[in-house]
């Protein structure tokens, strides 16, 4: 089935029909409980409740002396207060004594702050004698005491869902006793490149033939990006082979990714292949360069009813990373469950001219780099040296960004600012 594939869609109305078409996994039936230990890199299926207070108890935030505040607030240099020091208070134990008036607690960080007591005065603020506590300044009230429940409350969102838990966030949910932690399920992404001139890197390369480079870069993607790749490989230019390929990636993934075969080339299969295995059409091609043929499909569900979606990248290595990290990298994102899902723009100076041929929004290669000058922190674009051609995949090394030249656009000049996507 075609659905308006014939078009050529601006960059913009392919990503927004992209994400119209990458629907989340389901929270209910596609989420598994994980080991605290198991969960990084996870996304989190459901929002996390606290069951405890944060802090735990009302604690000292330092080490000093616990008070009553009414006892010492007219402390000062010519009116010093003395209080007796009636008990001592290490992180970890209960107080077994409560303040009275005129005395007061040698106390730790972290340590409960005792009944009575509502101030914390710091060790050098004060002068020890035996066992009495000189004050010569007033604290303020309830200083330096971590009131219990003051950062978070027993039964409020702890962590909400669709974040992909980081470490800091586990050490919340380890603070939490949250040791059981649930997330949904790897997005499980097959990949395959088509080509009969394609070899595997370990092979040695005869004339004509070229080094599969984009199985390795897509499968290295996927899995950075959090979900599970499955590498099927290279597929050489057969229909038979191909359809094979196709229904064995529809019967093991959520999402295929082939590269090459999507062009308009008598060796190109992957469209028509597609249309006889029942796929829906949605894109052929888009207006960006380097990238422009790129097919879009969703092939029905085998064993459930979740269809498949295809992406169909081009063969060209760059034009290869360059379709994924524009339009395949944000819905893998939203497939995933992720709430961040999406592109991640900067607008910044670029530090060299920009040039296109205005008749597709083109992408320039480089890194976004961030110095320290006499005004402070500066941030610009730095194309990548060398000559970007979507088949040069050499220049492509430790890039970072992508700067975008907007349709009918042929030139940036230097200095001006230009919106750069982050890869």
């Amino acid at each position: 089935m075609v659905c308006n594939s014939n078009a050529l869609w601006s960059a913009s109305e392919a990503e927004a029909h992209i994400n119209q078409l990458a629907q989340p996994l389901d929270p209910q039936r596609d989420r598994e409980l994980l080991p605290l230990t198991q969960s990084l890199g996870r996304v989190l299926a459901d929002t996390v409740t606290s069951p405890l207070d944060f802090p735990h108890w009302d604690n000292s935030a330092m080490d000093g002396y616990a008070v009553r505040f009414a006892d010492v607030q007219q402390c000062s240099a010519d009116r010093p207060i003395t209080l007796a020091v009636v008990t001592e208070i290490p992180a970890g134990k209960i107080p077994q004594v409560s303040i009275k008036a005129g005395q007061a607690a040698r106390i730790f960080t972290g340590a409960m702050v005792p009944l009575g007591a509502d101030t914390i005065v710091m060790q050098e603020d004060t002068e020890r004698e035996g066992d009495r506590v000189i004050l010569r300044q007033a604290p303020q009230p309830q200083a330096f005491v971590r009131h219990r429940g003051s950062f978070q409350r027993s039964g409020e969102p702890l962590l909400p869902a669709g974040i992909q838990l980081q470490a800091a966030d586990l050490a919340i949910l380890a603070a939490a006793q949250c040791t059981q932690v649930p997330v949904y399920r790897w997005l499980r992404v097959a990949i395959f490149a088509t080509g009969d001139e394609l070899v595997p890197p370990d092979r040695p390369l005869q004339p004509g033939q070229i080094v599969d480079s984009n199985s390795y870069a897509l499968a290295a993607l996927v899995q950075q990006g959090g979900a599970l790749a499955q590498v099927f490989g290279i597929v050489p230019d057969s229909r038979a082979d191909l359809r094979r390929a196709i229904i064995s990636a529809q019967e093991s993934a959520d999402v295929i990714l082939s590269s090459g075969g999507v062009s308009v080339g008598d060796y190109d299969y992957i469209d028509e292949l597609l249309q006889d295995l029942g796929a829906t059409l949605h894109i052929r091609s888009v207006a960006v360069k380097p990238g422009k043929p790129l097919t879009v499909a969703t092939l029905p569900g085998v064993g459930d009813d979740r269809p498949r979606l295809y992406f169909g990248l081009p063969g060209n290595p760059v034009s290869s990373l360059v379709t994924f990290w524009r339009f395949v990298q944000p819905a893998l994102q939203r497939l995933s469950g992720r709430r961040d899902a999406g592109c991640r723009w900067l607008t910044v100076p670029t530090a060299e001219d920009l040039h296109s041929g205005g008749d597709r929004e083109t992408y320039v290669w480089g890194r976004v780099t961030w110095t320290q000058g006499g005004n402070g922190e500066e941030i610009q674009f730095n194309p990548a040296p060398g000559y970007q051609n979507s088949a040069n995949l050499v220049n492509l090394a430790q890039t970072n960004a992508l700067a975008q030249v907007p349709l009918g656009v042929k030139r940036i000049g230097a200095g001006d600012r230009v919106q750069v996507l982050l890869v």
